[in-house]
């Protein structure tokens, strides 16, 4: 399927997409996003990571511009460090979804993103962090996790992998709250209805542009929302196969500059 000449809007995970594996952009994608831009085109970081595991990472690649974060639920402008718009995720809904799970799976360990610029990872005891680079403070009881509002909540549980424990939850939890797979030992729980997808089409109507002017490039299965309010969708060679089946397009894998290649096709 040959794709249009340029879009209005590049939209970009992080982890596993845009981001090599020691979280640094390569100079090629670098200069790709430049083309972009001189293009008219805007880029839209759209991550998983709530704003406060963000923050740090956006002002050192020198991004300016709008961020979807923690799946949907955020929207930050990273040049006026602020947050445009939030959802939580309610605590009933939250605890009962858990309570549903190990029902269904036995015993599962939570985390939970706080809301908030400053909001706290929050872990209960047997929550192992997958990505080590990123803070967490450990409470002794799961009811602390629910001290102050959060925006999601994060699974693992010691034997099923996260594809088995992605559908368990999806089953389990009916409308209390959207499952979704983000990366390896990440299956997590956002307010119903909030998703890449609802993410992207917020942040488009901020910047008065239409989601369908967008091509997305993404990795794993909570990029497919993303893929399809987007006009095209571009899957890395090392994306989940869920996602690459559904990609208008498979390109090479983040450490070998896979959106580069892309952007210097549609805007070079």
């Amino acid at each position: 399927m040959p794709i249009p000449p340029a879009y209005a809007l590049v939209a970009t995970d992080l982890d596993g997409t845009l981001l090599r594996r020691d979280d640094t952009v390569s100079p090629r994608t670098r200069a790709a996003l430049g083309l972009a831009a001189a293009a008219g085109a805007r880029h839209l970081v759209v991550t998983g990571r709530p704003v406060p595991g963000v923050r740090e990472l956006l002002a050192g690649l020198g991004y300016q511009g709008l961020a979807v974060c923690g799946q949907g639920t955020q929207l930050y402008d990273a040049g006026a460090d602020h947050i445009v718009h939030a959802v939580t995720l309610d605590r009933e809904s939250a605890d009962a979804a858990l309570g549903k799970i190990e029902a269904q799976v036995g015993q599962v360990f939570a985390a939970v993103d706080q809301a908030g610029a400053d909001g706290r990872t929050l872990i209960e005891p047997g929550y192992l962090m997958p990505h080590p680079a990123l803070p967490a403070q450990r409470v002794r009881h799961r009811e602390e996790l629910w001290a102050t509002p959060v925006v999601k909540v994060l699974l693992r549980h010691p034997d099923l992998t996260d594809d088995a424990l992605a559908v368990a939850a999806h089953a389990a939890v009916g409308d209390l709250a959207t499952v979704t797979h983000s990366g390896p030992g990440t299956v997590e729980l956002q307010p119903y209805g909030i998703d890449k997808g609802a993410g992207i089409a917020a942040a488009a109507e901020h910047l008065g542009l239409a989601p369908s002017t967008a091509i997305a490039f993404g990795d794993m299965p909570n990029d497919l929302p993303m893929f399809r309010s987007c006009g095209y969708g571009v899957a890395m060679a090392n994306a989940h196969p869920l996602l690459r089946a559904a990609a208008d397009e498979v390109t090479l894998s983040h450490e070998e500059d896979g959106v580069a290649v892309v952007l210097e096709r549609v805007f070079g």
